[in-house]
């Protein structure tokens, strides 16, 4: 168990505006019976992006021992404020697929004899369920919550169609390269030279959807369904100068540290979620030249070994001095 920090709301400070859910990019806010929750707090970082956005002072970060991530003490501690804040927690697990987590959580409401809230269909999405509310006309916030963007900003195409809940985590799918109309098909994969160099010299970005870090996607999103899947370990895009055109260009992009980051089994359940449900049609693992990232590619096999499908699964590595690509 590690000290760490973490978001703390005063309920009686809380006027239930919503400036904070907007300001938190891990969707870890939501405002639910007209004050702010704490709906995942597996994901709050405890940074405090937050907190400058209350005008109320009704947050703040506080250090505390931070025990691994429980969802039955995580169920425990949400009931007392009710089953909508329940209902809101589940549908968090949901739309970030957590399936492991959210069977535990319906396995600890079922011991304690209270009905499963199921949460409305829904498109993927962070918040799609639950959007933000509007306060009453000729009070503050009673347009969006968040300020209007720039009239010079064009907002990226989102595939839920709402504007509320995280937007650091809200799905989206656009072209890769500027200019690019959105509805151009996926740029064919690059053939690779001895070097793992691609065949186009250009710098545009290959990226056609957010988000990419594998605890933040929805694994159910439109986007992944029948898509080549590249799954990175995060160091490879820094170490590979061609990563955008030698592997990123046509596929599908999650990444994620075998070492560092937590929560196993939710990788195990996202990555079984891309293959029996979105049913890619075939998953790239680029990893470091360092027997730790070995752990990566260990864990697709292992997802991919308990999927209901199989699929083609190919490994490139990476030298940590940029010499190239070797294909396994």
């Amino acid at each position: 168990m590690a000290k760490r920090a973490v978001i703390e709301i005063d309920e009686e400070k809380c006027d239930g505006c919503g400036l904070c859910a907007g300001g938190c990019h891990e969707g870890a806010l939501r405002i639910i019976d007209g004050k702010a929750r704490l709906v995942g707090e597996s994901l709050c970082d405890g940074l405090g992006a937050c907190v400058g956005e209350c005008p109320r002072g009704a947050l703040r970060t506080v250090e505390r021992e931070v025990e691994d991530y429980d969802e039955r003490r995580v169920i425990e501690n949400i009931l007392p404020k009710g089953m909508n804040t329940v209902a809101a927690h589940l549908d968090h697990l949901r739309v970030h697929g957590q399936d492991t987590w959210l069977a535990q959580a319906r396995a600890v409401l079922a011991e304690k004899g209270l009905a499963v809230p199921e949460p409305e269909p829904a498109l993927p999405g962070c918040g799609a369920s639950f959007p933000e509310p509007r306060a009453a006309a000729g009070t503050r916030g009673s347009s969006l919550l968040r300020p209007a963007a720039p009239a010079s900003f064009a907002a990226p195409r989102i595939d839920n169609g709402i504007s509320g809940g995280c937007p650091g985590s809200a799905a989206r799918s656009f072209a890769s390269g500027a200019g690019t109309p959105a509805s151009t098909p996926a740029r064919p994969k690059p053939a690779l030279g001895p070097s793992g160099a691609g065949a186009s010299g250009s710098l545009a970005s290959r990226l056609e959807q957010w988000p990419v870090q594998l605890h933040l996607v929805n694994p159910r999103a439109p986007y992944f369904r029948g898509a080549d899947l590249l799954i990175a370990a995060d160091c490879t895009a820094f170490a590979c100068g061609a990563f955008h055109q030698a592997l990123l260009a046509g596929r599908r992009l999650v990444i994620a540290c075998p070492k560092l980051d937590h929560g196993r089994e939710v990788y195990l359940d996202k990555i079984r979620a891309l293959i029996d449900e979105s049913e890619v049609a075939s998953v790239t693992v680029a990893i470091m030249e360092v027997p730790c990232c070995g752990g990566l590619s260990r864990l697709v096999q292992e997802a991919a070994a308990s999927a209901s499908r199989a699929v083609p699964i190919s490994t490139v590595v990476v030298g940590i001095e940029g010499g190239g690509l070797t294909w396994m």
